[in-house]
């Protein structure tokens, strides 16, 4: 299988609990987390995974797809939030659907398998024809219904699509039919990453979090999060890329006018600092530390390149320490995302 160390950060990021092979065949509380992939391959074919795998069964929705910040190793609730379900956000649908590929493999359980069918047709469904795929399926207005980068989830959806184009373990029971539309929908999604890079005077840049999904263009989604140029969202998209076998002209150009983004948009001799604030309240801030190594904004200006540091007023401030404390403590607008990209010379 191909290497993708980015994977990796995202798994451990969603992590609450770290649970070894043993101490899950032992039985001991299994959370629903990335760990669940990440088990021995004997691991799923024993009765606590036979009993997760049931539960992920009672929490698929009609349409095919999964909710969002759900326990899915416990029995789906008779009063489970309809909002969360049949969405790409924080790994819902994509999670599952390796999971059960990976229970499909190991026990050939029918139940398992058909699950595992209807949630591929389901993704493949929810994809628009430029290629790009919303934050939900079925569509449900808003910012929803943007070409969704957001936290990584488009890519998500293109990394597992393509593993079942290739066949790769844990894929290799889905039929050629499957295998085939997969590749063409990683093709419709590579295409229209191409579209949505933001150009500057025809230099090429990286990508918003968000994208209309008819215009293409940057686009709003929640108050704090503008038409922007993305230090985190675009890291993502870049490996993506970078995974592509025998990637096009296009493809290379557009991972290389990426990283010149990255490399010229670091914030540089500044660190982010936790501390407590007058009012004994914890707070963060962003210090002059010459030397320090470099940080990346989540957003920038599309036209200046500036950082953004934006609360819930929806107004661009040039400091972190401009918006309100919730936000600073709440949410990430700061970071090392494109670190190990740069790092990384792999075409």
């Amino acid at each position: 299988m191909m290497s993708r160390p980015w994977l990796g950060a995202v798994a451990a990021s969603a992590l609450t609990s770290v649970l070894a092979p043993a101490a899950l065949a032992a039985e001991a509380p299994v959370l629903w987390n990335a760990a669940v992939l990440t088990q021995a391959a004997d691991w799923y074919a024993t009765p606590a995974a036979r009993r997760i795998a049931d539960n992920v069964l009672t929490h698929q929705s009609p349409e095919g797809g999964w909710p969002k910040n759900t326990p899915l190793n416990l029995p789906a609730r008779p009063d489970a939030d309809p909002g969360l379900a049949n969405t790409f956000d924080n790994q819902a649908t994509t999670l599952p659907l390796a999971f059960l590929a990976r229970m499909t493999t190991a026990t050939g359980d029918a139940a398992y398998a058909a699950a595992f069918q209807r949630g591929l047709d389901y993704v493949l469904a929810a994809q628009y024809p430029n290629g790009g795929w919303p934050q939900y399926y079925p569509l449900r207005g808003g910012y929803h219904d943007h070409i969704t980068f957001n936290d990584d989830a488009m890519v998500r959806v293109l990394t597992l699509l393509q593993d079942v184009a290739a066949g790769r373990p844990p894929y290799g029971f889905v039929d050629a039919a499957q295998r085939a539309r997969a590749a063409a929908a990683v093709s419709r999604g590579v295409d229209v990453i191409l579209k949505t890079q933001v150009r500057q005077d025809g230099r090429l840049t990286v990508w918003c979090a968000q994208h209309d999904a008819v215009a293409l263009a940057p686009a709003w989604a929640r108050r704090f999060e503008p038409p922007s140029l993305s230090g985190s969202e675009s890291v993502g998209i870049v490996r993506f890329l970078m995974s592509l076998d025998h990637p096009s002209p296009e493809v290379r150009a557009a991972i290389e006018g990426a990283r010149a983004w990255f490399e010229r948009s670091a914030i540089r001799d500044t660190r982010l600092e936790s501390y407590v604030n007058a009012e004994g309240q914890p707070d963060r801030r962003l210090v002059h530390v010459p030397g320090a190594d470099p940080l990346w904004a989540r957003f920038y200006d599309l036209k200046t390149n500036a950082p953004i540091y934006m609360g819930r007023d929806s107004v661009a401030h040039a400091d972190l320490g401009d918006i309100e404390r919730e936000r600073r403590m709440g949410y990430t607008y700061v970071g090392a995302w494109p670190a190990a990209l740069l790092r990384d010379r792999t075409p």
